[in-house]
């Protein structure tokens, strides 16, 4: 059996599922009906930080909005798969897609229909207040709840463990 350490180093894509994870899971509603998200700048930072280090991330969500589309547009996220009925299909049709192994994959994911990815993958990561369910399959939970921290303390794991900063070069 491989340790966490093992399997972080491995990692070449990291995954991300949007609400729960990369949100707090909220939904903000203006008096004209349009929604709104939460994300947390930390864990953006996470991500571009994971990027400078030559990681491909990408994000999978059952929901499709123009958000999602922007805050991936402002991240520079490789792939967005919005709109996903079965994320593990999504998924390893995008492993086929990059030539990746499963166990080259990262995916931090809140909630039931994750689950399937989350036993999926070499590194598997919840958020803190996840659904019990799934903080029981995964390899790690994080210290932060989703939109709070979470995807970061997940981005900055891989760059650890693979011996890479987690600082940016004075010119980004």
């Amino acid at each position: 059996m491989t340790s966490i350490m093992e399997n972080l180093r491995q990692i070449e894509l990291i995954v991300f599922d949007v609400d729960g994870t990369m949100t707090d899971g909220g939904m903000y509603y203006s008096d004209d009906g349009i929604a709104l998200k939460r994300f947390d700048v930390r864990d953006g930072m996470g991500i571009v930080l994971a990027h400078k280090a030559g990681m491909k991330t990408a994000i999978i969500t059952s929901e499709e909005t123009e958000i999602v589309k922007q805050r991936a547009k402002t991240l520079k996220i490789d792939i967005v798969i919005q709109g996903s009925r079965n994320k593990l299909s999504s998924l390893s049709l995008l492993c086929g897609q990059l030539s990746l192994s499963p166990h080259q994959i990262a995916y931090i994911g809140d909630d039931v229909n994750d689950l399937a990815c989350l036993q999926y993958v070499g590194f598997s990561m919840s958020p803190a207040d996840a659904h019990d369910i799934v903080k029981e399959h995964v390899q790690y939970v994080s210290a932060f709840s989703g939109g709070h921290g979470a995807v970061r303390e997940c981005c900055d794991m891989i760059l650890k463990a693979k011996g890479m900063s987690i600082t940016l070069p004075e010119q980004w």
